[in-house]
């Protein structure tokens, strides 16, 4: 996720904690019930327990004018526990029937999110077994977290750490990473953009019929669905991966820059190893959103956005889509990393800027104050996510390429992200495996960038460094 300029300066401003809301520690434990969350330490309801899900079907229909969303949606699964009752993430429309393995089933919706189901025969540990919930109601404009609804009168869906939930039932978590096919259903005259290959575009009477796969596992805020009267920019890359992009009515102006993408994947190929999907775009919005978001494939990209938002949502290709976190404490590793792509190693790499002169500045412009340093990186609290890991996050990672060398730093980075490909990782991971690779002790330093709410030691400011003059 990059935040427009307006979101920016306002989640810099406003640095005040929110405390989690604990799961019930004390609640005995049914080993036939699968847990209804999974104890993350920002959002501990988030996904939920006894399964794992290989596949997403999501079959939508749904129309611009009245808003009004159909939806049936099948969940591929196996048992990972004996389950007489599982739990399911959704807060979209009104349900109208569930299955479990083709034979009806009783559910029940509570709490923000949960839908609590009960097969009619208990699952077994170990066995496959498949959901299918049936839904229709209209789409609620939430704005930035589920469907947010277009001035042409389309919509589309984004949000982060939500939003999944406003349009299919799924387990909502970073953990639970599954495969995904999207098949809707609009007026003809309407076009749907979503993640994968697009597998079909047909007209049908009135109607409009269009599939997208994705074959790469996803985690569930990375799906998405754009509805609007799109035009498409097709490219390709020099090794045949397609590029489809799209763009909404009043966003014509951004063609010229998304024509950039295969230059782009190559360069953030050449840092972190090959492009992990087999295919690649972005879908420009006009609508009034104030951040874009690394959906996978196919970013979404708010209005007025610059060639450096680009660069950052494509590198969460690799940092947050190829390797996800394994919580949200765990949110440099996307935010971090994606920021040090684009405002340091772009500029360096291909517009020949010195960084280091950048590096020193934001230092003497941030050194006296409090509020910059006041966020950890590492674990920055729960309503925090989205704050210091894009301002702190470039100059923690230039301070460690700085104090591990060029030599260690960029094989390092490359070969964690290959070590947990399509899979998850977190912090303290990120810091044992560089430290792994570097001769120096590192303890130190990884505190006081990353646990610490001060300016960092200059020793640590400044490694690598002879001196660091007029600061």
């Amino acid at each position: 996720m990059r935040l427009s300029g307006w979101m920016c300066a306002a989640v810099a401003g406003a640095l005040v904690a929110v405390s989690p809301t604990p799961a019930n520690a004390d609640a005995p434990i049914d080993p036939l019930v699968g847990a209804p969350g999974l104890g993350d330490p920002y959002y501990p309801l988030d996904g939920n327990g006894g399964y794992d899900v290989q596949h997403y079907d999501v079959a939508i229909d749904y129309d611009p004018p009245t808003h009004w969303l159909t939806g049936t949606t099948k969940i591929s699964a196996t048992a990972t526990q004996g389950l007489a009752r599982f739990n399911l993430d959704f807060a979209g429309p009104q349900l109208r029937m569930v299955t479990v393995n083709q034979l009806p089933a009783a559910f029940e919706r509570n709490g923000e999110h949960e839908l609590t189901v009960t097969p009619l025969l208990p699952l077994l540990p170990g066995l496959p077994f498949i959901v299918t919930v049936d839904y229709a109601g209209p789409a609620v404009n939430t704005e930035g977290e589920g469907w947010t609804f277009a001035p042409s009168g389309g919509a589309f869906v984004a949000g982060e750490p939500h939003s999944a939930t406003s349009w299919y039932p799924l387990n909502d978590t970073p953990l639970d990473k599954a495969t995904f096919a999207l098949h809707a259903t609009v007026p003809a005259e309407w076009e749907v953009v979503s993640n994968g290959v697009r597998t079909e575009n047909v007209l049908r009477g009135d109607k409009r019929a269009v599939s997208w796969v994705s074959t790469k596992p996803v985690v569930g805020y990375l799906t998405t669905v754009a509805i609007d009267k799109f035009d498409y920019l097709e490219q390709r890359r020099a090794n045949g991966t397609p590029l489809v992009s799209a763009f909404a009515p009043d966003a014509q102006e951004q063609r010229e820059t998304e024509q950039r993408l295969p230059e782009i994947l190559d360069f953030i190929e050449s840092l972190y190893g090959p492009y992990p999907f087999d295919t690649a775009g972005g879908i420009y919005l006009d609508a009034d959103i104030g951040f874009s978001l690394e959906t996978q494939t196919r970013p979404l990209y708010a209005p007025m956005i610059d060639l450096q938002t680009v660069v950052h949502e494509i590198a969460h290709q690799w940092w947050g889509d190829w390797v996800s976190v394994r919580h949200w404490s765990d949110i440099c590793l996307n935010e971090c990393f994606a920021s040090y792509t684009a405002d340091y190693l772009w500029p360096e790499r291909m517009a020949g800027r010195n960084v280091d002169d950048d590096y020193r500045e934001t230092i003497r412009r941030s050194r006296d104050n409090a509020k910059f340093w006041s966020i950890p990186l590492e674990n920055p609290g729960a309503g925090n996510e989205f704050t210091s890991v894009y301002y702190r996050g470039p100059l923690f990672l230039h301070a460690l390429r700085k104090q591990i060398g060029d030599a260690v730093f960029f094989p390092a980075v490359r070969d964690f992200l290959a070590a947990h490909a399509y899979g998850n990782a977190s912090m303290p991971e990120f810091r044992a495996f560089v430290q792994s690779r570097s001769p120096m002790n590192l303890v130190g330093f990884f505190d006081a960038w990353l646990n610490r709410t001060e300016l960092p030691p200059e020793e640590y400011l400044f490694p690598g460094w002879s001196a660091s003059p007029g600061l």
